[in-house]
């Protein structure tokens, strides 16, 4: 007769089943994973924009949205959520589910502009985010009303230091890329341009045609068509090339500041611990759509020269961003206190 099984068998027979039943419940979770990743994506992505509707940013990241729809045969729909600068819309896909359908079109005045100047700032670049590619590069202007004095740049940092209250320049707000390229510029060269916040380049575009304002920093495709009519003088951009929209207007290096490149970059991020196997495809169809001549020359036409290439390059430069901003911000004083 077979000898009853004691109370220790029972219970290692007990432990062994419990084992095998978490072996398989994590079987099938990463089974269920990697379905999920062959399928995707099965439904609409969403691309957050943190700012409003009808800008430069706004409208590049609508351009992509198009074509990347195309590619991966689903709609990606925009959504903007405007607010303190671009951190409210940034912060929320920092919460989203990481799962490849909730994507943020980043700016670098988000993202490594405002974790220098702010006091607070919901988000963590580095580690908040993945870099899925950076879309290219917007070439930024310095342009004054036809009546001010100084046609060329060494001409208007003169100016500038001849004025004991300095020279005015709009911006589209405190702590921006053109804020921060005018602060550079002085201390570079030591002139003496006072900064003057708008609440959009828009505002200042205004103010500069009206002669209200000497001199506006903006974007490319936001002066342009004023350049070519006459109604304002361009003074250079701070590309590390002439722009194609605008071939004769010299660049800052090229003007006599050496070194002086300071592009506004837009580029699309996910939440940190989205699926590899997800970024790197939404890499190598960003890159499809980038390398387009089609979505090349739409982006030209917005003042922004397409910049394919992989998810680490575009985090290294954010990296060094943020570094470098952070010196120029400290040097200025540039502070936002929020609570």
């Amino acid at each position: 007769m077979q000898a009853p099984l004691s109370s220790g068998s029972h219970g290692s027979h007990r432990n062994r089943r419990h084992l095998f039943h978490i072996v398989l419940a994590c079987l099938l979770a990463v089974a269920g994973i990697a379905s999920a990743q062959d399928s995707w994506p099965s439904k609409p992505i969403r691309l957050v924009v943190p700012f409003t509707p009808g800008g430069v940013t706004d409208t590049s990241g609508r351009l992509i949205a198009e074509h990347l729809g195309k590619r991966l045969n689903q709609q990606v729909v925009v959504d903007n959520k405007p607010g303190a600068s671009g951190n409210i819309g940034t912060s929320l896909v920092k919460t989203a589910t990481p799962d490849g359908y909730t994507l943020l079109l980043g700016f670098d005045g988000t993202m490594v502009i405002n974790p220098n100047v702010f006091a607070k700032i919901p988000f963590d670049t580095l580690k908040d985010f993945a870099p899925i590619g950076k879309i290219g590069n917007a070439t930024l202007i310095l342009v004054s009303h036809p009546d001010v004095p100084a046609k060329t740049l060494s001409e208007v940092i003169a100016l500038s230091k001849s004025r004991s209250g300095g020279l005015p320049y709009g911006t589209s707000g405190t702590g921006g890329t053109p804020h921060i390229a005018g602060e550079l510029l002085n201390q570079r060269t030591g002139a003496n341009l006072m900064h003057v916040p708008y609440k959009g380049g828009g505002q200042a575009m205004t103010d500069v045609l009206g002669g209200n304002i000497p001199l506006v920093y903006t974007a490319v495709a936001g002066a342009q068509g004023h350049v070519k009519s006459g109604k304002l003088r361009a003074i250079a951009v701070s590309g590390a090339q002439r722009t194609s929209a605008l071939p004769d207007v010299p660049t800052f290096i090229e003007s006599g500041v050496a070194d002086f490149v300071v592009d506004s970059w837009v580029g699309v991020l996910a939440p940190v611990a989205t699926p590899a196997a997800i970024t790197k495809r939404l890499n190598s169809e960003l890159n499809a759509v980038l390398n387009d001549p089609v979505v090349r020359d739409k982006l030209r036409a917005l003042g922004i020269e397409a910049s394919p290439g992989s998810a680490e390059q575009f985090g290294d430069e954010m990296r060094r961003d943020l570094a470098r901003y952070a010196q120029v911000v400290k040097s200025a004083g540039i502070r936002v206190e929020n609570n």
